[in-house]
């Protein structure tokens, strides 16, 4: 079976101000921050108190945006901003967010993270039902619902939209008086509540936050909706269903580790992933390195629980994006060593330890063993700060198919042998749960485990399933 070298990616990140005067501009550094979380597509939707503007366009935040774009922007004291990895969609730009409607009574503009499991079914109903739809985005089906059901009173159509929608979600929307956030019920993806002066912020991640000096103020609760107007901010629930369940690949790899999740911050978590990882699988070796960036946390875990040095065994280049990879194979071993290389002053004649967050498809890892023994290293030993991961997430990254994920066919020995490693061992599911440090007393510590055991804190439909994987889900 063939595996394509590929990284594990996450849809996006939201960002939301109102009451500042600099909304457009201080979105646009909100989003720079969160820019790790997308780099396909960025936009920003600012109101007046009487209309919408917006701007958003294919590639980074400093593409898509300039001085001057940034100026035509700077009339509104609200803000909503996105930027995208595309999974449910393609990479197009009119799915490019946030997706802005409008209409003759009032707009709407929604800035959505994650994915619906539910929308192709629910998009079927509006269509036959009369709606036409102008994106392949599962975000906007949102639209409709909340249209569709409009009443009276605005946020009990959108109340009433949420609980028919089915996944995650954390979303930002804008109108031209009011910016509204909501969480899904399990609370799949992170979302926060500041302050910056009398302005309130919303934020996928708190390092948003930081940037522009905003203060912190708490999470956002599953299944909550805010809605901040002239008025101030008021807290309410779409539901009293909710189990929480955020993606544990937050604290494993998708999260900034200057940010925190829930009291949690992201560098101390993955410092104890590599220290229970120490504890579990350790080794006699020379120097230990991570792979960059996201592993390296992990890596000085591990180094100061076995007393083995950590090592800068590995470069990573800054200059070189992910739109480098081509697809042809030639092209993608090249890519690999555009993208990292190996310190041969480090790890020549040594034993090395190789700590990664994760192993998807097992092309990359092969590529990067072969670097080290390349480089001079005697021995490889490979550690994972994650459990294997053999199931397919609906949630929004981009592992939907089983095809893609080299565990859910391979024992550990196997994928040892195929990336050419002197070890494996992966993190046990236990360790992981008691490394992040979540409440125990919740179900799996308050953290979605579907890519490690295939349950599903949602209903999985039919049509979210390719045909010949539905045997696979629990």
């Amino acid at each position: 079976m063939h595996y394509v070298g590929k990284e594990l990616n996450e849809e996006c990140a939201v960002f939301g101000i109102w009451g500042h005067e600099n909304a457009a501009k201080l979105t646009y550094y909100g989003l720079h921050s969160m820019q790790h979380r997308g780099q396909e597509g960025a936009g920003i939707a600012v109101s007046d108190g009487k209309h919408i503007y917006d701007h958003k366009g294919l590639g980074l935040v400093n593409d898509v945006f300039d001085h001057d774009k940034l100026e035509e922007l700077s009339i509104g004291h609200a803000a909503i901003g996105h930027v995208r990895y595309s999974t449910q969609g393609g990479n197009s730009y009119a799915n490019v967010q946030p997706l802005v409607f409008r209409s003759q009574k009032d707009s709407l503009s929604i800035a959505h993270n994650g994915n619906l499991v539910n929308a192709h079914k629910l998009k079927g109903e509006l269509e036959e039902r009369g709606s036409i739809f102008q994106t392949t985005s599962d975000t906007e089906v949102i639209a409709h619902l909340i249209k569709r059901d409009y009443a009276e009173n605005f946020i009990e159509s959108v109340k009433h939209a949420l609980s028919v929608i089915k996944g995650a979600y954390a979303l930002a929307m804008l109108t031209e008086h009011q910016l509204i956030a909501a969480l899904d019920p399990n609370g799949l993806r992170p979302l926060s509540l500041g302050k910056l002066g009398d302005a309130w912020v919303v934020a996928s991640e708190t390092c948003a936050f930081d940037l522009i000096g905003a203060t912190f103020v708490r999470d956002i609760n599953p299944g909550e909706i805010l809605v901040i107007d002239n008025e101030g901010l008021h807290s309410d629930f779409f539901t009293n269903r909710t189990e929480p369940a955020i993606c544990s690949m937050e604290y494993i790899y998708f999260s900034r580790p200057d940010s925190n999740i829930q009291g949690i911050n992201i560098h101390a978590a993955r410092k104890n992933l590599g220290r229970m990882l120490a504890q579990e699988a350790p080794v006699e070796a020379d120097v230990v390195t991570g792979v960059p960036d996201s592993s390296i946390s992990a890596a000085i875990g591990y180094a100061e629980t076995t007393g083995i040095p950590y090592e800068l065994g590995m470069i990573k280049n800054r200059y070189v994006g992910r739109t480098f990879i081509q697809p042809s194979q030639e092209l993608r071993e090249q890519g690999v060593k555009m993208k990292l290389s190996a310190v041969r002053a480090i790890v020549e004649g040594k034993r090395v330890v190789m700590v990664d967050d994760s192993i998807v498809r097992g092309t990359t890892s092969r590529r990067i063993v072969g670097m080290l023994r390349d480089a001079g290293a005697t021995e490889v030993h490979v550690r994972i700060s994650s459990p294997p991961i053999t199931h397919p997430c609906f949630y929004g990254i981009d592992t939907s198919t089983t095809s893609e994920l080299i565990a859910s066919t391979h024992s550990v020995e196997d994928i040892r042998k195929l990336i050419g490693a002197d070890s494996l061992v992966y993190l046990s599911v236990e360790g992981m749960q008691k490394a992040i440090g979540r409440n125990p007393a919740m179900k799996n510590c308050g953290q979605c485990m579907a890519c490690f055991t295939g349950k599903y804190p949602t209903e999985i439909y039919p049509d979210t399933v390719l045909p010949h994987e539905k045997e696979l889900l629990v």
